[in-house]
């Protein structure tokens, strides 16, 4: 696949060079470095003209440098003549920020959208946005992911539960968790929660039946583990086993790794869309490597992506 290429920008560089690896390719050739001022220079250093280049890049903290960083990068693959350019991003930042939830406030979801578009990416390639109408915020083709299927294939292989039920920690991840659900074959709960403000959740009521059973907790994001840990708190005061909790994006702000530690989950499993600040003996990180590689190939391949959710 001479004409595909894989340029990775400094976020996480290791889920790069895993993707590259399971092409059975290398990454490309570019010079990424920083001005005393913190002003972004790169250079791509190979020819790309008439090229399929794919951009790896999460734009996880730092979030605005790392979008600057994408955007450059994007921008320089255009300006070298490259025939397609997608961006690959495991985690879209600013995806909480998805709509007008009260007066005088930006939808910067829909900006970052705008932002690479005019940069000159054609497509996008992400995984488990916060909200799905954001693939409708950009005006190119967008090619949604799901973690699921590897979460899947963890708990049937490696934990091995039995009667357990899948728990939607707001009424925003119903949707995932009933396809989780529905991909092993059980039932979902839902903890319906309010947030008093930003980064604080509180848990209201538990809908659904958890007495004497195994929980697993789905959500996309954990950004402070305040919703995780209160939830799980929750569910074992009503009578749950032992907690899991499955997150996509593992934001992890703050003090999150200590409340996780101090928590009653007893595993936490995560995937590498985002690096991990440090490591825990609470988090397992499964990679995502192996779902990207196919994307990418089935998209410079020009076949659907329709079987990579068949699992």
């Amino acid at each position: 696949m001479e004409s595909l290429k894989i340029f990775s920008g400094r976020a996480n560089q290791e889920l790069a060079a895993q993707i590259a690896k399971q092409l059975n390719t290398e990454l490309g050739k570019i010079t990424i470095r920083d001005f005393a001022d913190s002003e972004i220079f790169v250079q791509v250093n190979e020819n790309v003209r008439g090229k399929d280049a794919f951009v790896i890049q999460p734009t996880c903290n730092p979030g605005n440098f790392n979008i600057m960083e994408l955007l450059i990068i994007t921008d320089a693959l255009r300006r070298s003549s490259a025939k397609r350019i997608t961006l690959v991003v495991p985690y879209f930042g600013y995806a909480r920020q998805d709509r007008k939830d009260k007066p005088h406030v930006p939808v910067t979801s829909k900006l970052v959208a705008n932002l690479m578009v005019a940069a000159g990416a054609n497509r996008i390639l992400t995984m488990d946005l916060h909200a799905d109408q954001i693939q409708g915020f950009f005006d190119i083709p967008v090619d949604h992911l799901f973690a699921a299927p590897v979460f899947k294939r963890y708990f049937k292989e490696e934990i091995k539960l039995q009667d357990f039920v899948i728990v939607s920690p707001d009424v925003g991840a119903v949707f995932r968790s009933r396809y989780f659900a529905k991909q092993l074959d059980t039932e979902i709960a839902i903890i319906d929660k309010r947030r008093p403000e930003h980064n604080v959740s509180e848990v209201m009521h538990i809908i659904g039946n958890v007495k004497d059973k195994n929980a697993i907790l789905l959500d996309d994001i954990a950004d402070t583990a305040g919703t995780l840990c209160n939830a799980a708190k929750a569910l074992k005061d009503q009578g749950a086993r032992d907690v899991y909790a499955c997150i996509t994006h593992p934001v992890l702000s703050g003090n999150a790794y200590e409340k996780i530690e101090k928590s009653v989950i007893k595993q936490l499993i995560t995937t590498d869309t985002i690096p991990l600040k440090k490591e825990s003996e609470k988090i397992k990180v499964i990679s995502v490597s192996k779902l990207f590689a196919d994307a990418i190939y089935y998209i410079h391949m020009e076949k659907s992506l329709g079987e990579l959710f068949l699992e």
